[in-house]
Formats: C-alpha cells, structure tokens, sequence
C-alpha cells in the first residue's frame, strides 16, 4: 500500500524560501484540509450516532493513539468535562507510552502489539463502550492491534486515518478517512493530517455533546467556572436568560454551581 502521507512534497527546496513563501505555502495546503473532512461527513455521522446511544446506555468513548495522534485524542478527551460538565471518566485518551509520552516521546512505544489492550483493560473497558483508533499513517501497531483486541472482545471500534486502505481501516467497524494529500514538509503527518484528525475529533466530541443535551441553544450550559473569564461568561449567560442584574446572576452562580442549574431554578430550563 502506498502511503499518501508518506508521498513527497508537493513543494522543493524548501530552504531556499523566505519566510512569506514558507507561511503562504502552508497555508495553501491547509486549506485542503478542511475539504478532505467534509467528504469523511458521511463516515463521521453513524459514529457520532454510535457513540450517543452507547454513552446513553452507560457506556463511554475511548480514543487511543501513539505520538501526535495519541496527544490530540487526550486533548479532545481532558477538554470535554470542563466545557461540557461531563464526568472525567466519560470521555478517556490513552497515549501510548502513557502520559509522560505527552510531552516527551517514548521509543518504540507505537510498535507494541499488546500494550493497547492492557491500558484499555486498566479501565475495565466493556461492550459498553466504544474505541477510536487515531493513525495519521493508519499503521501504527499499538492502535491496530489495540482495536483488534477489541473486536474479539465485541467492542465497537471507529478510527481515524489519512490513508485510504490503510490496515487500521481493517480492524474499524466505522473507519474514518481524511485523504489530505502529502504534508508540506515530507513526512510531517503533524501538520495537515494532524489538522484533519483534530477537526474531526472536534466534530465527534462536539456533536455528542450537543445531542447528549449538554448545550441549550448555542451555550455551555453545563461548563466548569474554574477561571474568571469562565464565571464571567456564565454570569452573561444567565443575564442573557433573565431578569437578574450582574450581581444576582452572580451570587446565584455561586449557590448552585452551574448555569443550568440557575435557570432550572428559575424556570427556563426543564430538569
């Protein structure tokens, strides 16, 4: 199988470039990326449908990954109980390598066979439960055979590649595929390949939360106020909704923790 993220630049001699060459140049291969999502849309929808009717029957949504794949399945993972209000353990990104390989690269880690099973296996995961495979390549070891380990367990499975055919495709009941095309630096599956698993990932987390009943309107009803930009925000939103004065909305922020739990209280929102 040829790789398509492994295909040469479409770009030569990158170092004879000024530096407007250089930004202009990445730019305009970024611009594809969001192109390639829209055509994975149909393959999207049926997971994020998946994984609201497994997350309403108690289940959970796991990603896993090695290197840049596995660090924005963790981002997308940790960001969703402070936007969202979500228990922590509802959504969970598994790097291979462990955390440490989120800041420093552990060798060999993607390479390992059964290591992805016995992380999956220290969370006590079930047919419950759902696991996303993040591969720019859609070959790294641990998430093929992690979603391998999975399937014979009769755990659903989805991935996300930039590579048509790619083997991780092959162990996903709902492959995802974002054709990118090759990156501007050979190779650098960070970049547009990156760009196009974080956009989709946006997608999934996003959409589930909105149709798990976690926005109203457009708002983060349920968001954590843990800075004061975040109480702030939530002191409008309740000023958007009511009759209450800055201060109102404030003090009542303050007694029931959350902006859904304000206008509940004050009759908007239904329990």
């Amino acid at each position: 199988m040829e790789k398509i993220t492994e295909q040469s630049s479409l770009y030569r001699h990158l170092e004879t470039m000024n530096t407007d060459e250089l930004l202009k140049s990445i730019n305009q291969e970024d611009k594809k990326v969001a192109l390639a999502v829209e055509e994975a849309i149909p393959q999207i929808r049926p997971l994020v449908d998946l994984i609201t009717d497994k997350m309403k029957s108690g289940g959970r949504l796991f990603y896993i990954g090695a290197g840049t794949s596995g660090r924005l399945g963790v981002l997308d993972a940790s960001e969703c109980p402070p936007t969202y209000g979500v228990p922590f353990d509802l959504v969970i990104g598994i790097i291979a390598g462990g955390d440490g390989a989120i800041r420093r690269a552990v060798e060999h880690a993607e390479d390992s066979q059964t290591q992805a099973w016995k992380d999956l296996e220290s969370f006590n995961i079930t047919d419950l439960d759902i696991v996303i495979g993040i591969a720019a390549s859609g070959t790294t070891p641990y998430v093929i055979h992690g979603l391998r380990a999975c399937r014979g367990k009769g755990i659903i499975t989805g991935c996300i590649t930039c590579n048509p055919g790619a083997p991780v495709t092959l162990e996903s009941d709902f492959p995802i595929v974002a054709v990118v095309g090759p990156e501007f630096v050979t190779g650098s599956t960070r970049m547009k390949s990156g760009t196009a698993q974080k956009l989709i990932l946006n997608m999934i987390s996003t959409a589930v939360m909105i149709k798990m009943g976690r926005v109203k309107d457009n708002r983060m009803v349920d968001m954590k106020m843990t800075n004061i930009k975040l109480k702030d925000r939530g002191v409008k939103m309740v000023m958007e909704k009511t009759v209450l004065s800055y201060e109102e909305a404030e003090k009542m922020l303050e007694k029931y923790g959350s902006v859904r739990k304000v206008l509940e209280v004050q009759g908007i929102l239904k329990e």
